[in-house]
């Protein structure tokens, strides 16, 4: 009877162990799941190749108010920074007789009609850049009053590299970004014949006609095409992975719904989206891993959560 009590306990040990054992294996051979990616195809495109420069604005015409009597100045009708219309009043400027005599010729002889005050106005629309006199100064005739930029001469200047001179004849349509996220589209309507000696940038002038005001020295940026390819066969950027040299270029491929393969490429232009891909040539049904291909191997097991 002993030994069959012993035996008992022995079996139930050995039962249990062989029952975790079977659990360890069960858990060793469990199929983890495909890693979560989302699949798009190659579209056909015109590409195109460009370079940001910063391009500054500037009234190229500017009209000096000049005093046109010799005296002293009765009233100031501007500001520094105001928007004048045409006819708009300036200046009022008195004769120094007229100041001190005053009214008495006119009352002496009331159709004499003698005030020897002169009013100066503006005659082109534009902005008041300079004030250069204030109410009691004394001027001469000619004298320089104020300086007004004419609003219809605003233009942008980018000052181009010059080894991409060749471009300005690509570019005679630009887009112009400003700072609040506004578009302009320019013009270039020339060249100064000049080159920076320090730089080695040429001048090239962008014509504009905004539909606010701006103000001088306001910078842009303007994106200068270098090359367009019509039907280019283009993937997202995020598509193509590349070795740390980045000599290697390669997507990921679907061979079938849950396996993703290795297939190098070779790029060609780029922009800040898209990339050309030159060879090999993909079929529009090809399923190319778009996001979530960072880091998966040849044949990789995937799981597709989103199609592009």
């Amino acid at each position: 009877m002993k030994a069959s009590y012993l035996f008992m306990p022995g079996m139930v040990l050995l039962l249990f162990n062989f029952a975790c054992s079977q659990q360890d294996t069960s858990s060793e051979i469990a199929v983890v799941p495909g890693a979560p990616v989302e699949v798009g195809h190659i579209s056909a495109g015109t590409l195109t190749d460009f370079v940001t420069l910063n391009a500054v604005s500037a009234y190229l015409q500017k009209s000096y108010v000049k005093a046109n009597i010799t005296g002293y100045v009765q009233s100031v009708a501007i500001l520094q920074g105001q928007q004048v219309a045409p006819r708009q009043l300036l200046f009022s400027l008195i004769t120094k007789e007229a100041r001190a005599i005053g009214n008495a010729v006119n009352q002496l002889d009331p159709a004499f009609k003698f005030s020897g005050i002169s009013n100066i106005r503006a005659d082109q629309p534009g902005f008041v850049a300079m004030v250069n006199h204030q109410k009691g100064d004394y001027v001469q005739e000619g004298e320089a009053l104020a300086t007004i930029s004419n609003q219809r001469s605003l233009v942008f200047l980018l000052d181009m590299p010059y080894e991409l001179h060749q471009l300005v004849a690509l570019n005679k349509n630009l887009e112009l970004t400003l700072p609040d996220g506004e578009k302009l589209n320019g013009t270039v309507r020339g060249t100064l014949p000049s080159v920076d000696s320090a730089s080695q940038t040429e001048r090239i002038i962008i014509g504009v006609n905004p539909l606010k005001s701006l103000p001088e020295g306001l910078i842009a940026q303007v994106k200068v095409i270098k090359l367009a390819r019509p039907n280019a066969m283009v993937l997202p950027k995020s598509a193509v992975l590349a070795n740390e040299t980045e000599d290697e270029f390669w997507v990921m491929k679907m061979i079938n719904d849950s396996t993703a393969v290795k297939v190098p490429v070779k790029r060609g232009i780029e922009n800040d989206k898209q990339v050309e891909i030159l060879s090999p040539v993909f079929n529009a049904g090809d399923r190319i891993i778009i996001t979530g291909n960072y880091g998966i191997p040849d044949t990789a097991k995937v799981k597709v959560v989103k199609k592009l």
